[in-house]
């Protein structure tokens, strides 16, 4: 079986596939003959979450390449399973229990090309968006200063707009690279993708996001740049908590209020259901303060939503992404 990309590249994938037990004798290691795609049964995913929280996937693959990318979304199809992308984890809450199918995270699909002829940036989905940011500083290319606080890679980035201090990913974003379930490569301009805030058309879609390209402004004194990036950073740090482990901002902001200063006003600073804790230092972050499970995140959510709406009339909606089952009433 052929998957062809647009530049014509092929990965063959065989039939036929080679099965071994780990030293737990339970979970199952697969190699898709022909590449260097590995999948793994029941592979825990709270390490691969910014939460520390979250079940097993079914199964899980991590691809270095576009081809193994390409090898695992057929072996996925070949086997009707339905498919979950995970980028750093940064923006996620997954269930106790898991998720049933593959499991494909894009956190090794890395590259990076700074083309000072037009002050382009292309990048692989799972460049750290932070480590970006200090590298186009120490350039002296402008555009990403404002990054340097986002905890998540491009590919989860571009599918979310993430954005911060008046600046998000769809002001500079030149075109994105996504793939298709029939394994061929699409180049999306940001009117194709649909931007609005926080969110895109790719959220929720099948196509996986395998590079971007960002416009940026070389040229620039790199400390200057690299002063300006400093500032967002400590900024960051002294508003916001990164002593315990989160998804950075849980709720979306309503306008014109911020979710933070909703929640804050509610009295829910400190508030806490299991290990989960409504951040002391800003409100609209839930911690793990140890011990957390995925439940007690989900239960504060609705906590918080509750009362924010009982006191203000306001329904916060989540910028967290939740995917698995969640019990309806906590």
């Amino acid at each position: 079986m052929k998957i062809s990309q647009a530049a014509g590249n092929v990965c063959t994938v065989s039939t036929t596939q080679k099965q071994k037990k780990d030293n737990s004798g339970e979970s199952k290691i697969i190699y898709l003959q022909g590449t260097d795609c590995v999948i793994k049964s029941q592979a825990s995913l709270s390490a691969f979450t910014s939460y520390r929280v979250g079940g097993a996937a079914e199964w899980y693959a991590a691809p270095r390449n576009l081809e193994a990318l390409q090898a695992s979304l057929e072996y996925a199809k070949e086997h009707d399973l339905a498919v979950t992308t995970l980028g750093a984890g940064s923006n996620l809450l997954v269930s106790d229990r898991g998720l049933p199918g593959l499991v494909i995270s894009t956190r090794h699909l890395r590259h990076s090309n700074f083309d000072p002829q037009t002050g382009q940036l292309t990048v692989a989905a799972g460049e750290s968006i932070p480590s970006l940011a200090w590298e186009a500083a120490q350039l002296g290319w402008q555009g990403l200063e404002w990054a340097v606080g986002i905890p998540g890679t491009v590919g989860g980035a571009v599918v979310m707009n993430a954005g911060a201090h008046n600046s998000c990913i769809a002001d500079m974003l030149v075109s994105a690279q996504v793939l298709l379930p029939n394994g061929t490569l699409e180049s999306l301009t940001p009117a194709q993708i649909g931007y609005s805030y926080r969110t895109s058309s790719l959220q929720g879609s099948d196509r996986i996001v395998t590079q971007a390209t960002f416009q940026l402004q070389p040229g620039a004194d790199p400390a200057k740049v690299l002063a300006i990036t400093k500032e967002h950073k400590q900024h960051r740090l002294t508003t916001q908590p990164y002593n315990f482990p989160s998804c950075g901002s849980v709720f979306r902001n309503p306008t014109p209020y911020a979710a933070g200063w909703l929640i804050e006003q509610t009295g829910l600073k400190g508030y806490q259901i299991g290990g989960a804790q409504v951040a002391l230092l800003h409100a609209n972050f839930i911690v793990n303060r140890g011990g957390a499970k995925a439940s007690d995140i989900f239960c504060l959510i609705n906590h918080i939503q509750q009362q924010v709406q009982e006191h203000w009339s306001i329904l916060l909606e989540p910028e967290v992404k939740m995917i698995g089952e969640f019990q309806a009433v906590c």
